[in-house]
C-alpha cells in the first residue's frame, strides 16, 4: 500500500454503460475523486507528452512515472533509477547518477534502510536550455524518452533499465556536460573522451568529425553539426580504456525500443522469455546494444555469456551482454486453488475444521470495510473457506460461501444512474477503471490496482470453478477481464489500458505508486499481494479456458517469484548490502530498501506483509524451506520473542519450512485473534495440512498449471487440481501419472486422497445466506479463549492483550476479538452490559478499553457499534472490574431485532507499555440487550 490523498473531481451522475449482465459507470460518480497531478484537480496526462507520443492510455505505476505524472513536481518530476544509472530532470538537463555506495540506517533489530540514493556526477544538456518543463516524447516495455525545449534549444534522451547508455538528439546549440567537480579526463581522442566525475568512470560519444573541449568543470561538442550523442557509464575494474573501446562499437546504434515476448510450455513447465532490444543506426551500421542484467535475469540467463565486470545497483551485482535480445528460461513450479486436505479430512481434526467453518456460516467475508481492498480482503477470506469447505463435502458452507461472493461481485458489476458505491469507473482519460469506495491513493494517485482487484480476480475464479454460467463473458466474466487489464492489461492491441500497468517488465515485479514521486523512486511493499494477483490471473485463465490470460499469470507469476527472492527476501545474501543486517525487506524502493512499512514498525507486520493472502498461489514462499527459518527466526529476534500479532500468518508462513513446529504453535496458542483476511478454519486447514505433506519439491513438475509436489522425510506427494467440467491426466516430470476427475483435487504417493465436487461445477443459486438454526437465545456471552462468545460458561483461562505502545483511545489496536454468529432474538429495549477480568500486573498507566458490534441481519455491515472509555488499570497485581461503568467514548446506529445476526467484542490496551491478561472462559462476560 502507498499513502498520499489529494481533492475531488467535478462530476455528473453516473451513467452505466453495458458489459454482458454488469456495467460500469461512464461518467464520474458523484462526489467521487479523479487521478490528481500537482496543482490541478482532475490532471490530463496528456499535456505532458508530445506529438511523437503512442496513441491510448498513458503508462504509470512505472519507474518515470513522475516525469508524465507530475504529482509533487509541476515542472520536472523525481529522481528516475533505471540501474545502473538514476537520473534527474533538470530545466537545462538530464542528471546522471551512479551511485556505489549505500546510505544504511536504523538498526538490524529495529526498522532500518539502505539506499543508493540520487548523488548527481553530471549533468547533460544543450548549452543554453532553458525547458520550463519536461514533456516524454515516447516510450517501449522499459525506455522512456523525456523532452525539453527552451532557449531556442530542443534535447531528447532516451533512458532505460539495463541500458548503461544514455542517447541524445539535441537542436539549437552545443553538447554539453557539467561534471560534479573538476573531470580527470584519461581520454580524449577526436569524438570520443573518457573521464572521471565524482569517482565514477563515464565515455561521451560524439558522431565522426567531433571534438571534446573540457573547460572547468564542463564538457562540450558541436557534435559537427549533426545533433546526436551518446553517454555511458562504466563498471569499475579491468581496463577502461579498451572497454570504453568494446561499448564505442554500439555508442551510435541508438536504442529507439524494448519490448518483451514469453512463452508458457506446459509439457515442460518452462517459460521461456525474450527481452529484445531496437536499434537504429544514427552512424554507421552497427545493431544492439550494452545490456546490464538484474539478478534475476542473469540467474536464469541462457544463450549469452556475461563479461567479466558487473555494475553495482540497489538490486546486487549486474552483469553485462552485448547484442540485440537476451533469454531467460524459468521453471513454473505450479499453483493450487487450496492445499489439499490430507491431515484434516478424518477424526477429531476434520471436527476442528468443520467446528471453525460451521461457524463461518452467517458471514464468510467477514468484510472490515467497504472500499475496494477491504471488500477484496473479504472475498478472498472467503474463497478459502470455500475451497477447504468443498474439500471436506460440507456443501452448505460451501455455497454460502459462493452465494457471498457471487452477490458482493454482482454487485460491485453493476452500475447504474446515480450509484456511488460498489460501481466501477472507467476513465478513458487516465485509461483507467477505479472502483469507488477507493482506499490507499487507487484512485486520486492510481495506487495498488493490482494488490485491490487481485482479491477480486481470485475470488470470482472461485465461483467460475463451481458457477461456469455466471462467469462467461456474457454473463460477469467481462467485468473480471476488465479488471485484469486495468491493472495489467494482457493483450497490446487493447489501447483503452497501458500494457501491463502494474508490473515492471524488466524489473520483474509490481510497482505501487501510479505516480512514483518519491526521491527514493517508485516502491512496493507487499510482494505477495502482487503474486496473489498473477495467481488469480492463473486460476481464472484455467477456469474459463481463456489461455491468453493464464499465460500472461504464469509470466509474472514465475518472473516476479525470482524477483522476490532477489529483492524481498535475498535468499543468495548476495544483493543487500552487507552492513545492512537483515534478511528480509518489508518495501522494495527505486533505490534500495526497508525494513519497514507504510503502516506499522511491528516485526510481524513488516515481514507479514510479504506473506498474505496465504494462499494455494503462495508456494514460492516455501521452495527455500532454509531461508523459511532464516526469515521467521529474524522476526522472533527483532520482536524480542514469538509473535504476538498476525500470529496465523507467520505460522502459516513457517508451516512452509517447518509444519510439524508451526501446528505446534498453533495448538498452544489457540486464542490468537485472526488476522483481517483470515480465518481459523483457513488457518488450521493449512498448517494441518502442510504438518502432513512436508515442504514444496521443486525438483519435480507436471504438465498442468495447477500441481505440486511436496515431500517430507523423503516421500513425495503428488498434487493435482482439475477446475474444469472435464477429466483430465496430469503427468509429472518424474513420470508419475494422475487422472483427475472433473471438479476434484488428487492427490498420490505418501497422502492418497481424493476431494471436491465430482461434478466439476455446481450452480448453488441466489439462496442469499443459510437460515439460523432454532434454539434458546443466551444474552449472557462468555469470552472464551479462541474468540468465541458462546452463551455457556468454558473453562477459566487468560489471554494477553499486547502493550499500547502508543496511544490507541478509540481505535482497536492488536485487539483480542471474540465472535458470536448466527443470532436471532428480539431487541428488549435494554443497553450493553459487560463484566471484564483485567489485570496489569505491576505495570504503570495501562489502560484497556473495548469495543461491541452489532451485525443484525448478518449481511457483512455493523448496524450498532458502541466504543467504551478505557479503564486504567492499577499496578497492584489482582483481577480489576472493567464494566460499561466507564462509559461510551463513542457510539454509532440502533439496535433493534437480531437475525441471523452476530455480535463482536473486541478488548484492547489502549494506552500503556505493558501487557494486560484478560480472563476468560468462565470470568469475562457481556450481556446482550435481546430476549
Amino acid at each position: 500500500m502507498v499513502a498520499g490523498l489529494l481533492g475531488l473531481g467535478a462530476a455528473r451522475s453516473a451513467e452505466a454503460a453495458a458489459v454482458g449482465a454488469g456495467s460500469y459507470a461512464d461518467s464520474l460518480p458523484s462526489g467521487r475523486s479523479l487521478p490528481t497531478g500537482c496543482g490541478s484537480i482532475s490532471t490530463n496526462p496528456r499535456q505532458w507528452v508530445t506529438a511523437n507520443a503512442p496513441a491510448g492510455a498513458v503508462p504509470t505505476n512505472d519507474w518515470w512515472s513522475s516525469i508524465l505524472f507530475k504529482r509533487t513536481d509541476c515542472a520536472y518530476g523525481e529522481p528516475l533509477h533505471a540501474h545502473p544509472i538514476s537520473y534527474d530532470t533538470f530545466g537545462d538537463g538530464l542528471g546522471f547518477s551512479y551511485n556505489t555506495t549505500p546510505v544504511i540506517s536504523g538498526t538490524a533489530t529495529g526498522v532500518g534502510e539502505f539506499h543508493y540514493p540520487y548523488v548527481q556526477d553530471i549533468r547533460v544538456g544543450v548549452a543554453g536550455l532553458s525547458s520550463p518543463d519536461v514533456k516524454v516524447d515516447g516510450w517501449s516495455d522499459w525506455t522512456v524518452t523525456p523532452y525539453w525545449s527552451g532557449g531556442g534549444r530542443t534535447m531528447k534522451a532516451t533512458i532505460g533499465h539495463g541500458l548503461p547508455f544514455a542517447y541524445f538528439q539535441v537542436t539549437g546549440g552545443d553538447a554539453q556536460i557539467t561534471t560534479s567537480g573538476s573531470p580527470a579526463v584519461w581520454s580524449n581522442s577526436g569524438a570520443t573522451i573518457g573521464f572521471t566525475a565524482n569517482g565514477h568512470d563515464y565515455v561521451a560519444y560524439a558522431p565522426a568529425g567531433a571534438t571534446w573541449s573540457v573547460s572547468g568543470t564542463t564538457i562540450r561538442s558541436s557534435l559537427a553539426g549533426q545533433g546526436f550523442f551518446s553517454v555511458a557509464v562504466l563498471p569499475a575494474g579491468g581496463d577502461r580504456a579498451a572497454l570504453a573501446s568494446t561499448y564505442g562499437q554500439y555508442a551510435h546504434a541508438h536504442v529507439t525500443g524494448t519490448r518483451v515476448s514469453y512463452s508458457y510450455t506446459p509439457s515442460n513447465s518452462t517459460l521461456t522469455t525474450t527481452y529484445a532490444f531496437t536499434t537504429t543506426a544514427r552512424q554507421g551500421s552497427a545493431t544492439g546494444t550494452v545490456i546490464a542484467l538484474y539478478p534475476h535475469q542473469w540467474n536464469h540467463l541462457t544463450g549469452s555469456t556475461p563479461l567479466t565486470q558487473t555494475y553495482v545497483s540497489a538490486r546486487g551485482p549486474m552483469k553485462i551482454v552485448t547484442g540485440t535480445q537476451f533469454r531467460t528460461s524459468m521453471k513454473y513450479t505450479g499453483v493450487l486453488p487450496e492445499v489439499p486436505a490430507v491431515g484434516d479430512s478424518s477424526g477429531a481434526d476434520l471436527t476442528t475444521v468443520t467446528n471453525h467453518l460451521n461457524a463461518e456460516l452467517a458471514n464468510p467475508m467477514d468484510i472490515r470495510g467497504d472500499d475496494t481492498y477491504w471488500t477484496g480482503k473479504g472475498l478472498g477470506r472467503a474463497a478459502r473457506i470455500a475451497e477447504i469447505a468443498d474439500q471436506l463435502n460440507l456443501t452448505s458452507v460451501r455455497d454460502a460461501a459462493l452465494n457471498a461472493i457471487r452477490g458482493r461481485l454482482n454487485d460491485w458489476f453493476t452500475a447504474s444512474p446515480g450509484k456511488t458505491s460498489r460501481v466501477f469507473y472507467l476513465n478513458p482519460t487516465w485509461g483507467t477503471l477505479i472502483g469507488y469506495p477507493a482506499s490507499y491513493g487507487s484512485d486520486q494517485e492510481l495506487n495498488d490496482h493490482h494488490f485491490h482487484y487481485g482479491y477480486f480476480i481470485a475470488a470470482a475464479a472461485t465461483l467460475a470453478k463451481f458457477d461456469p454460467n455466471w462467469a462467461k463473458t456474457s454473463q460477469y466474466g467481462g467485468m473480471v477481464d476488465l479488471l485484469i487489464r486495468d491493472a495489467n492489461n494482457y493483450d497490446r492491441s487493447d489501447t483503452r489500458f497501458p500494457y501491463l500497468r502494474d508490473f515492471d517488465i524488466y524489473a520483474g515485479h509490481d510497482w505501487a505508486s501510479g505516480h512514483g514521486a518519491f526521491g527514493a523512486g517508485n516502491n512496493q511493499e507487499s510482494s505477495s499481494e502482487g503474486m496473489n494477483f498473477a495467481n488469480a490471473l492463473i486460476q481464472w485463465g484455467q477456469a474459463t479456458g481463456n489461455t491468453a490470460v493464464r499465460d500472461a499469470g504464469v509470466f509474472i507469476y514465475t518472473t516476479q517469484a525470482a524477483a522476490i527472492k532477489e529483492y524481498w527476501f535475498d535468499v543468495r545474501d548476495q544483493n543487500f548490502p552487507s552492513a545492512f543486517g537483515h534478511s528480509t525487506v518489508g518495501m522494495v524502493w527505486g533505490d534500495g530498501g526497508a525494513y519497514a512499512t507504510w503502516f506499522s514498525a511491528e516485526p510481524e507486520m513488516i515481514q507479514g506483509i510479504n506473506m498474505l493472502p496465504v494462499t494455494g498461489g503462495h508456494f514460492y514462499l516455501g521452495e527455500n524451506p532454509g531461508y523459511v527459518t532464516t526469515n521467521y527466526n529474524e522476526l522472533v529476534r527483532n520482536n524480542g520473542g514469538p509473535p504476538t500479532v498476525w500470529q496465523d500468518i507467520i505460522w502459516e508462513f513457517l508451516a512452509l519450512g517447518n509444519g510439524d513446529t508451526a501446528l505446534s504453535n498453533l495448538r498452544a496458542n489457540s486464542g490468537f485473534t485472526p488476522e483481517e483476511g483470515e480465518s481459523r478454519a483457513h488457518t488450521f486447514h493449512w498448517i494441518r495440512n502442510l504438518a502432513a505433506l512436508g515442504t514444496v519439491d521443486t525438483s519435480v513438475t507436471a504438465n498442468h498449471p495447477l500441481a505440486k509436489v511436496f515431500v517430507k522425510n523423503g516421500a513425495r506427494t503428488h498434487v493435482a487440481s482439475n477446475i474444469t467440467g472435464s477429466a483430465i491426466t496430469v503427468t509429472f516430470s518424474n513420470g508419475t501419472v494422475l487422472n483427475v476427475p472433473a471438479g476434484r483435487t488428487v492427490t498420490s504417493g505418501a497422502h492418497t486422497w481424493s476431494g471436491g465436487n465430482a461434478s466439476g461445477g455446481v450452480n448453488p443459486g441466489p439462496d442469499p445466506s443459510p437460515t439460523p438454526t432454532a434454539g434458546p437465545f443466551a444474552a449472557t456471552r462468555h469470552l472464551a479463549s479462541g474468540g468465541g462468545l458462546p452463551g455457556t460458561a468454558g473453562t477459566a483461562g487468560n489471554v494477553t492483550l499486547a502493550a499500547a505502545n502508543g496511544n490507541h483511545d478509540g481505535t482497536p489496536t492488536n485487539a483480542q476479538v471474540f465472535t458470536a454468529t448466527g443470532l436471532t432474538a428480539a431487541y428488549n429495549g435494554g443497553s450493553t452490559t459487560f463484566d471484564l477480568f483485567v489485570d496489569a500486573g505491576t505495570t504503570i498507566a495501562n489502560g484497556t478499553q473495548t469495543r461491541v458490534s452489532y451485525d443484525l441481519t448478518g449481511d457483512g455491515s455493523w448496524d450498532r457499534v458502541e466504543t467504551y472509555r478505557y479503564f486504567a488499570t492499577d499496578p497492584v497485581p489482582g483481577w480489576e472490574h472493567y464494566t460499561q461503568a466507564a462509559g461510551l467514548h463513542s457510539s454509532s446506529g440502533t439496535l433493534g431485532n437480531l437475525s441471523g445476526g452476530r455480535v463482536k467484542v473486541e478488548v484492547w490496551n489502549a494506552i500503556g507499555g505493558g501487557t494486560t491478561t484478560l480472563g476468560v472462559g468462565d470470568r469475562s462476560l457481556v450481556r446482550l440487550p435481546f430476549g
